[in-house]
């Protein structure tokens, strides 16, 4: 299986290797620390050897910053991980802090004393998070520093090595476009305003190359650099084991391998007072930065160029995506189908869920990974957004309760993420009205219809807006960006209070409102959909946007209440569920197939 119920938290570990940092920071003359849980090429995911924060202090989070002073300690979460960190570590020795309630460098200004020295690891934190650092610092009197290596490797006996797993080659096919015509075509967007651009982040180097690879879970990425220039040559620099001569082969030969430990000759050897660099200083690591200007450069502050062009799917990935939504909803049918057998025998448990639902991908010959750790969550447990099942939370199906299950698949030709809640027994009538309304809004959003250079926080209220009738929301954004056989997130696009992007035709977002009744169930319907060209409006005036939902898996009907619903909205669900039925039903055992005509019958207004 990919995925393990294990539960890696031990506070013990807290309590023995702080100490330990303390006696090498005062080996390196140093009175504290700040790291952050991340690696040097600023990706979501990142591989065992970067997990500094876990192995420090036994947070598993995938958010976190970490300060370590000779006579207190903190750590920072953001609001998906205030609760799980107070179990999670030993809070005699690291303060808990919720992000948004004061930020690192506010915590410094009121910690730090005048004349101490405090590190940071230049490769886990960018230009624009150390200014910051830095500026509490002089504030204080406290000097800052880069550490030469990170003084947690020093004591990290047994720290895995950086993985060395092969990178392959990414077909045309699937691809849509080649790799020399994406270099050339970035190259050409930037070569106005500098001679070169460093890229870090796994799947703008996975698109940009057409390549893949399976260095963290849950996402098909290699790690490497680039060097984009501004005449479409690049280099790509990683451990050059990985490369096999059929990827060797595959790259344009534009592209210049090279060892990481390259990297600073490279940068020399293209850098100089007359050239001209372009960061992404939320990406980029501040050692990579302080590089370039030692050669007296000039750094262009702009966003990766990558990250636009990506998030544009061609007609190649868009097939693809379908293609993997179909037989991700063949999965997804026949796991709905089995929860339905299996849950009056009170056997159900939220472990087994996730294994079933893993095998019945697996069962496809097509998949990959997971897109992420399947959120398994039943009764009370559903409402936790970010809920992750192990063996000491596992908790057993309640009749008359809800279950939501929101998981994905990495396949060849596209990612699908979608979450379903289904109803475990019968539901009472606020089951009922929320999950409606969770619904509602998730219609609202798929038949919007809006003008080019829309921006996803002008379409988020839409989602919103059935659970703000009857005071309600929910704590986390409507939509993320989905990549194609990439990250299950990403960026620029979203439909959240921050989604600052103008949408494009040919994005990927997931779809997905949610009510959360803390201690009792949660309520979340996802699908995935893409933004497309509609025809004309007659007699409109502007261009227009619409959504394509590429999701295929029927909706619980038994929880609707009908009498909430328009007329519009019983016919957006009765034609989707016709759509489902007529895509799916012919590549399903006979009695799946039985189960989904019921599923997917026609619901009538009350």
């Amino acid at each position: 299986m990919f995925q393990d119920f294990s539960n890696a938290a031990n506070p013990e570990q807290g309590r023995q290797r702080l100490p330990l940092l303390r006696d090498q920071l005062k080996a390196e003359k140093l009175d504290g620390f700040i790291m952050s849980r991340a690696d040097e090429f600023g990706g979501e995911d990142i591989a065992p050897y970067a997990e500094r924060v876990e192995w420090l202090t036994g947070f598993t989070g995938s958010a976190a910053s970490v300060v370590v002073l000779r006579d207190k300690a903190a750590i920072f979460v953001d609001g998906r991980y205030t609760l799980q960190v107070q179990d999670q570590v030993d809070r005699d020795l690291l303060t808990p802090v919720a992000i948004l309630e004061q930020t690192v460098a506010e915590w410094l200004k009121e910690n730090l004393q005048a004349g101490e020295v405090i590190g940071f690891d230049p490769w886990l934190y960018t230009q624009s998070a150390v200014e910051k650092f830095r500026k509490a610092c002089d504030e204080t009197g406290a000097t800052l520093v880069p550490c030469a290596s990170n003084p947690v490797d020093a004591i990290w006996t047994d720290h895995p090595s950086r993985p060395q797993n092969p990178i392959i080659p990414h077909p045309l096919l699937l691809a849509g476009e080649e790799s020399a015509d994406k270099l050339a075509r970035i190259a050409q967007s930037f070569a106005s305003k500098a001679d070169a651009s460093f890229i870090t982040q796994g799947d703008s180097i996975a698109w940009l190359f057409n390549i893949r690879g399976s260095d963290v879970a849950r996402a098909p990425l290699p790690l490497a650099f680039a060097i984009l220039l501004s005449n479409g040559a690049a280099y790509l620099l990683t451990d050059l084991a990985k490369l096999p001569e059929e990827t060797r082969a595959h790259l344009p030969g534009s592209v210049t391998l090279a060892s990481f430990e390259e990297l600073p000759q490279i940068i020399t050897t293209l850098s100089g007072p007359d050239k001209r660099w372009m960061l992404d200083e939320t990406i980029v690591p501040y050692a990579v930065k302080s590089m370039i200007e030692a050669t007296g450069a000039t750094i262009e502050k702009a966003p990766d160029p990558c990250l636009k062009p990506k998030a544009v799917k061609n007609e190649a990935e868009l097939a693809g995506m379908r293609k993997a939504h179909h037989r991700d909803g063949l999965a997804m049918c026949q796991f709905l189908h089995w929860i339905d057998a299996m849950a009056p025998t009170d056997t159900l448990d939220e472990i087994s869920a996730v294994k079933a639902l893993e095998e019945f991908r697996a069962s496809t010959g097509c998949l990959k990974d997971l897109s992420f750790d399947t959120i398994s969550g039943a009764g009370p447990n559903g409402a936790i957004v970010h809920y992750r099942v192990t063996e000491d939370t596992n908790r057993k199906f309640d009749q008359n309760s809800l279950f939501l299950v929101d998981s994905g698949g990495q396949y060849p030709d596209g990612t699908t993420d979608i979450t379903r809640t289904v109803a475990i027994g019968a539901p009472d009538r606020e089951m009922k009205d929320r999950f409606t309304r969770v619904l509602k809004g998730m219609i609202a959003l798929t038949l919007a219809r809006f003008p080019l250079k829309t921006k996803g926080i002008q379409l988020d209220t839409l989602a919103r807006q059935p659970l703000w009738e009857i005071g309600l929301d929910y704590a986390h954004g409507t939509g993320h960006g989905v990549g194609s056989y990439l990250c299950c997130h990403e960026g620029p696009q979203s439909i959240s209070k921050r989604g600052g992007a103008e949408l494009e035709t040919g994005n990927v977002l997931s779809n997905e409102p949610g009510y959360y009744k803390t201690g009792a169930w949660g309520i979340r319907i996802e699908n995935l959909i893409t933004v497309t060209k509609p025809e004309p409006i007659a007699g409109g005036e502007l261009p227009m946007h619409a959504f394509e939902t590429l999701t295929l898996c029927p909706i619980d009907q038994r929880l609707i209440d009908v009498s909430l619903l328009t007329s519009e909205e019983i016919n957006w669900l009765n034609d989707y569920h016709e759509q489902v039925f007529a895509e799916l039903s012919a590549d399903l055992p006979d009695d799946v197939r039985a189960w989904l005509a019921e599923a997917t019958k026609p619901l009538r207004a009350a």
